[in-house]
């Protein structure tokens, strides 16, 4: 017959080691405590410079919070049942110097020992963002800059769609989206962020309202116009990344000016039937789309999606690479992109990463203190004047 939940607890607390409050507090060279309660109970206030890691994540995160299995911990929770049960835990992956805070937090405020209030986010934040909490790489203060942060989309098709849901569930504050046309039926089979009944309307206010649905936390800007030499800066400026969801060379080689402009990361995606490539242009720091591509091909040899196909599915890869990339710009994480691309063959299902140099002749980055003229291209990226469309 299985054990209850109380002789679970009874188990555990017998074979493992409990601390006292006064204990604890009176450490010279305090261990890691680690408060196990859900996130909705941190509100009430948690032991001064505890990390704040719910019971169901802990044993997911526990060895970037302690990669040392000889790192002293003190769990704790409400009164010391839960807290016990995660030791147990621990001690069964390896963690050779755990233990519970006898009476959880519970008997710590009772002894009049200082509580403090977790700063920044909501309960509501707390709650929706739990899962970014507790990696390290983001914890409140990551979540906080996502928050705040500013994110431009040129286009809300194909890779625009899963950049911005992604983004959106992961809390980007603002997202402005820059696309002039209106759903089409056509579009359905690969632009997730639109559904059957918004055929003929903007895509912008379809984006919008689809991302209202998803998180309110966020502001969508619209900008109902395709992007040309006259309102890239306009539109780009103020932004923290800008991703790249277009189809056509003109607009990919004017965003990439006008990032040099504005020193503003650019994130490129593109898809061509079953492949397609993601990399990341920062200004002056790595190589910039004229330093891959210094010309375009004919435009007979670059076929959009409705001439040559695309499969439905290959934007969502793609897209949710960028909008990993995005994020790690925001938080200034890991190892982006910049200076590789990486290409994927859906067909073959293969990755493969090509390292990119800075081409010290570039015409558009070689020289800082002159940014390229803002000019409107046609489809063999002269001047012309015209109006580039979105994926």
């Amino acid at each position: 017959m299985p054990l209850s939940y109380r002789e679970l607890v009874a188990r555990a607390r017998a074979e493992i080691r409990e601390v006292s409050v006064d204990d604890l507090a009176g450490r010279g060279r305090p261990p890691v405590v680690v408060d196990v309660r859900e996130v909705g109970e941190f509100v009430g206030g948690v032991i001064p410079e505890a990390l704040l890691v719910p019971r169901g994540n802990l044993e997911g995160v526990i060895s970037k919070m302690a990669p040392d299995p000889a790192t002293e911990i003190v769990l704790y929770c409400a009164v010391g049942d839960r807290s016990a049960l995660a030791a147990k835990a621990l001690e069964e992956m390896g963690y050779q110097n755990v233990s519970s805070l006898a009476g959880g937090i519970a008997q710590w405020r009772r002894l009049g020992h200082p509580i403090v209030m977790p700063e920044g986010l909501s309960t509501g934040h707390k709650a929706r963002y739990a899962r970014h909490l507790v990696l390290r790489e983001i914890g409140e203060a990551g979540q906080q800059r996502l928050l705040d942060a500013s994110v431009l989309l040129i286009g809300a098709g194909g890779l625009g769609s899963p950049v911005a849901l992604y983004l959106a569930a992961a809390g980007v504050g603002t997202l402005g989206i820059v696309d002039p046309d209106v759903v089409d039926l056509t579009n359905l089979q690969r632009q997730v962020l639109h559904d059957a009944t918004k055929v003929g309307a903007l895509k912008v206010d379809s984006a919008g309202e689809a991302l209202r649905r998803l998180n309110d936390d966020v502001e969508v800007i619209r900008h109902a116009e395709a992007i040309q030499a006259g309102n890239a800066i306009r539109l780009m400026e103020g932004y923290d990344v800008v991703v790249d969801g277009a189809d056509n060379f003109p607009t990919r080689y004017l965003l990439n000016d006008a990032s040099l402009h504005l020193r503003i990361p650019v994130v490129h995606g593109s898809i061509f039937r079953w492949e397609g490539q993601v990399t990341v242009f920062d200004p002056y720091r790595g190589p910039c789309y004229r330093c891959l591509f210094p010309e375009p091909p004919p435009p007979e040899l670059a076929p959009n999606c409705a001439e040559a196909g695309v499969l439905g599915a290959l934007p969502g890869v793609i897209g949710s690479i960028q909008a990993v990339e995005a994020v790690k710009l925001i938080l200034g994480v890991g190892e982006t992109l910049a200076g590789r691309l990486l290409t994927y063959d859906a067909l073959a299902e293969e990755f493969v990463e090509l390292r990119l140099e800075r081409d010290s002749s570039c015409p558009a980055c070689s020289d800082e203190e002159h940014p390229p003229t803002l000019v409107d291209y046609d489809d063999a990226c002269r001047f012309a004047g015209s109006a580039p469309r979105s994926r």
